[in-house]
């Protein structure tokens, strides 16, 4: 298993130098801290006596970490809808924890029935959420992982990818991402271009972007540094408005995107995908709203790769009709 390890950990560690917006780089990583932990459990088990038994006691502990985490995310979600009102992308956390428990539950009963479809449905069930689980895995350990790296410490050019203003103000989650920026430019002898990029949304009084360049030349930016870009829709539109903004603007170089620490690799592998010289940095947020955050992310990037993911779903699915064949010869 240590081998293992270490061949996965030299595939991470070339994937990442070539490019560290991939999210392969987090397939990578998972695999080979995997199999060392795998690794070490095992010399462990062979040279502690009794370390087998701590082991087994651990396993035996899964289900009620599962019901721990459950418990936690139904909480998060109903602190959730009472600060951040009932959207469906403020619930998810709450859906999550209901999910973790229910669908043990459902499996069984479709077993119980004894209904080869219905078994089949089971396994299939089941399948998808492993899939599901282990890419969300991955994603959350790269995603953390990427969030940690150094970027660009003198960029030519700081984009604050912006997010829903309130009352035409910039609210906290945006503020984080404003002083970050600040933060970043203050810190350069050579002052970057900082563009404040967002357009206006249907429940906003005026655009993003105008509203966060208000807060930056209050805190001191000089104007000449700071242009805003008003027409972006998301996170895509905010990058390529953005880079045409700074090329127009004559400050070629490395761009720096802002953004928050849920929604960095996101950022990232948008800017790999449209072919641009940009690396992103995240800011901190506020904890109550990670959990809903980061599933959220999940979700968006899983649609931004469903090809991919239904192509790696199908040997799960050729196994599930081979266990429906197998019930339906049984009867």
């Amino acid at each position: 298993m240590l081998i293992l390890a270490a061949l996965f950990g030299a595939v991470y560690l070339h994937f990442r130098r070539r490019d560290r917006r991939m999210l392969r780089n987090g397939v990578a990583l998972v695999a080979a801290v995997g199999c060392a932990l795998l690794g070490v459990v095992e010399i462990l088990t062979q040279v502690v006596p009794g370390f087998g038994f701590v082991t087994l006691l651990i396993v035996l502990l899964l289900p009620a970490s599962v019901l721990v985490l459950s418990g936690f995310l139904i909480a998060n979600g109903v602190t959730m809808l009472r600060r951040e009102g009932r959207r469906l992308g403020n619930m998810l956390s709450l859906l999550a924890g209901l999910a973790i428990p229910a669908l043990p539950v459902i499996a069984v009963v479709l077993v119980v029935t004894g209904d080869p479809y219905l078994i089949t449905l089971a396994v299939l069930l089941f399948l998808a959420t492993g899939y599901a689980g282990a890419a969300f895995v991955i994603f959350l350990s790269y995603a953390a992982a990427y969030g940690r790296m150094t970027h660009q410490e003198h960029p030519a050019a700081v984009v604050v990818l912006g997010s829903r203003l309130i009352y035409g103000g910039v609210p906290p989650l945006l503020k984080a991402r404003l002083d970050r920026a600040l933060e970043i430019y203050r810190q350069s002898e050579q002052k970057p271009l900082l563009i404040p990029s967002g357009g206006q949304g249907p429940d906003e009084s005026r655009p993003e972007g105008e509203a966060m360049a208000e807060y930056l030349l209050g805190q001191g930016a000089a104007a000449e540094d700071v242009i805003p870009e008003n027409r972006a829709v998301n996170t895509a539109q905010n990058l390529r408005f953005s880079q045409q903004i700074q090329d127009d603007a004559g400050r070629s170089g490395p761009l720096l995107a802002v953004t928050n620490n849920y929604h960095v690799l996101r950022a990232a592998l948008l800017s790999r995908k449209a072919g641009m010289r940009a690396e992103v940095t995240g800011a901190k947020t506020a904890r109550y709203y990670v959990p809903s955050a980061f599933l959220r992310e999940f979700i968006a990037v899983m649609k931004g790769h469903m090809f991919l993911h239904v192509l790696l779903f199908l040997p799960f699915l050729a196994f599930s009709v081979l266990v429906l064949i197998a019930g339906l010869n049984a009867g």
